[in-house]
Parts: C-alpha cells; sequence; structure tokens
C-alpha cells in the first residue's frame, strides 16, 4: 500500500518534538506556535502514533517524543541526506508493494525525473537477476529503486551494476566497520554469504539509455532463522554481522550519498577511477570459476575486469573470453 504525503501540520509538529530534545512541550505552545487547535494537535499525535511514533501525553506537562520508528519514510529519509537530487525530489514510499523495480520502471516511462526513488518495507514479488526472486520481509532489509537518466550509450551500462555496487559495499564499511566484499558484478557478500544485490534495468531509445533503474536489496535486520531454510548457508545480514539491530535510516542516506558521488564522478571523470575503487572490494582475481550465462558455462581463471566492466575469464585453452552478463560460483 502506498503512503500518502504527510500535511504540512503533520510535519512541522514532528519537527517541533524533535527540536524539543527529549523534553516536554506543552500542547498550547504547540497550538501556539502550529496556528491550530489543540484538538488538531492531539488528533496529528495520535495519528503518528498509530504510525509506529513513541510519544507520551500528560494534560499537565504536554508532549514527550521518546522514539522514531525505524521506518524508511521520506521525512525521515530527507533528514540529514546530504545530496543535490538523489531523494531530494519524488520519494514513494510503500509499506508493501510487489517490486521497487517494477513501480520505479512505470515512474520512469511516465518520465519521472533523475533522482526519483522508490521504496518499501516489503516486496511480495521482489525481483534479483535473471528473473529470481529477493526475499524481502517487512521491515528488516532494504528495498529501494532509484531512476536515473544518464547521458551514455547502451554498451556503457554494464558499468552501472559495479559503480552502484562500489558504492554500496563503500556505504556497507562506513557505517558497520564490516569488511565486506564483492562478486561480480553486483552481489555484496559478508564472509563469502550474500548480504545484498543489485538488479540494473534500462530503455534505449535509439542507440541511447533513455533512462536506468538502479535496484537494491540489503539484508539489514534479519535473523539467520528468519531466512528460508534454502538460504540459511548462503546469505547474511548486518544484523547477523554485528550481533545487534542496526537503525536503517542513516545506511539508506549514506548509500544515496555515495551513489551519487560515485555517479558524479563518472560523469566528470569516466570509469576508469571507478573500476579501481571496485577492484579493492573484490578478491576474485587469479581464482578459478565457473560461470553460466545464456550461452551455456565456462570454466576458467579470473584474469581482470575491464574497461566496460566485463568480466574476463582465461579458459583452459588459455585463451581470455570477455563476459557481459552470468553467474559465477568459485571453484
Amino acid at each position: 500500500m502506498e503512503i500518502t504525503p504527510v500535511p504540512k501540520t503533520a510535519a512541522l509538529l514532528l519537527n517541533h518534538l524533535k527540536l524539543a530534545q527529549g523534553n516536554w512541550i506543552s500542547g498550547e505552545a504547540l497550538s501556539r506556535q502550529l496556528q491550530v487547535s489543540r484538538t488538531a494537535i492531539w488528533k496529528h499525535i495520535r495519528t503518528m502514533k498509530t504510525e509506529g511514533y513513541c510519544i507520551d501525553s500528560s494534560t499537565r506537562k504536554g508532549y514527550l517524543l521518546r522514539e522514531i520508528p525505524d521506518l524508511l519514510r521520506p521525512r525521515e529519509l530527507r533528514e540529514g541526506l546530504k545530496t543535490l537530487f538523489i531523494g531530494q525530489g519524488e520519494i514513494r514510499y510503500f509499506d508493501q508493494t510487489d517490486s521497487t523495480n517494477l513501480r520505479a520502471k512505470a515512474m520512469a516511462a511516465d518520465g519521472a525525473p533523475e533522482g526519483t526513488l522508490v521504496i518499501a518495507e516489503e516486496q511480495t514479488q521482489g525481483r534479483g537477476r535473471r528473473g529470481r526472486n529477493w526475499f524481502s520481509p517487512p521491515g528488516a532489509g532494504i528495498y529501494l529503486s532509484l531512476i536515473i537518466r544518464p547521458d551514455i550509450l547502451p554498451q556503457e551500462a554494464p558499468r552501472f551494476a559495479l559503480l552502484t555496487a562500489a558504492a554500496v559495499a563503500e556505504a556497507v564499511r562506513e557505517i558497520t566497520m564490516i569488511e565486506t566484499r564483492i562478486k561480480w558484478p553486483n552481489d555484496i557478500l559478508i564472509g563469502g554469504r550474500k548480504l545484498g544485490g543489485i538488479l540494473t534495468e534500462i530503455s534505449m531509445e535509439m542507440d541511447k539509455v533513455e533512462y536506468m533503474i538502479i535496484g537494491l536489496g540489503l539484508n539489514v535486520n534479519l535473523a539467520r532463522e528468519d531466512l528460508p531454510p534454502d538460504l540459511r548457508e548462503l546469505g547474511t545480514s548486518i544484523r547477523m554481522e554485528l550481533g545487534r539491530h542496526l537503525p536503517r535510516l542513516p545506511l539508506v542516506r549514506r548509500i544515496l550519498e555515495r551513489f551519487e558521488e560515485t555517479y558524479q564522478e563518472y560523469q566528470r571523470q569516466g570509469f576508469a577511477s571507478i573500476r579501481k575503487r571496485w577492484q579493492t572490494f573484490t578478491d576474485m582475481i587469479g581464482r578459478t570459476v565457473a560461470v553460466d550465462t545464456m550461452g551455456g558455462r565456462l570454466t576458467g581463471e579470473v584474469m581482470d575486469f575491464d574497461e566496460d566492466g566485463y568480466l574476463v575469464v582465461r579458459e583452459h585453452n588459455g585463451v581470455p573470453v570477455r563476459i557481459f552478463s552470468g553467474d559465477v560460483s568459485f571453484i
């Protein structure tokens, strides 16, 4: 279900409660500052409580904001978000949706501008690469899709999976201090287990990219038993690695900030420096892998990741092969 925009009075009220910094603020003072009745204040407070905000009420003292819910609502996300355009325009928020990528594609086709963000607390049909499902339980992960409109040729599009993976890996490391790794092209790993994945989809117009959807699924506060049995040995979450719950909002903000910084670096300087950053997060070079592609399976030693973001594997006959897309497993 899509969440409707917050009324201006409710947003201002919440801001006043936050500015009080854990102190009581009277209903009379709020009524005077916001120029609405005390009954209106009480109604907005009641609505906020149903949304998960922990607010104490007292007939003598007024109201006290004790806790902000770990929800990725637009008004909370924008607070402290240090970006120029990503997340600064429309943020379409759902407490539940089928797929954020599907929603973002529909919005992009209708002309939604670059930087538009779709974010959900739960996906019922979360999508991964090659048509796979992405497990998306409520309130435990980050499920978002971003619309960008890069001025690039279609053959440059594979670079954006690596660009996004580098930005996400850096953000996770900065917020959690956990050693993250990347498996080509776009799997985020911790200790060999999958923490998250990236799905990039493009729409082309003649020989140019019209828009691109950058989709991210990241396991944040899942416990081991929350994962389906067939994923428990393959997947992990930040909570499993840290041993504690992690607030999601600071991590989402840092991911968006890192992506925008990396995207702008690509626009200014090209892919070379980003490729080097991406390579610092991978330990694949020199390892023997099997790669399942649309044309079948090949095995060989990873030689490099080239300037277009392709995987370069040397087969057993010594011939190097450039791979545009595929599933990699280590041998």
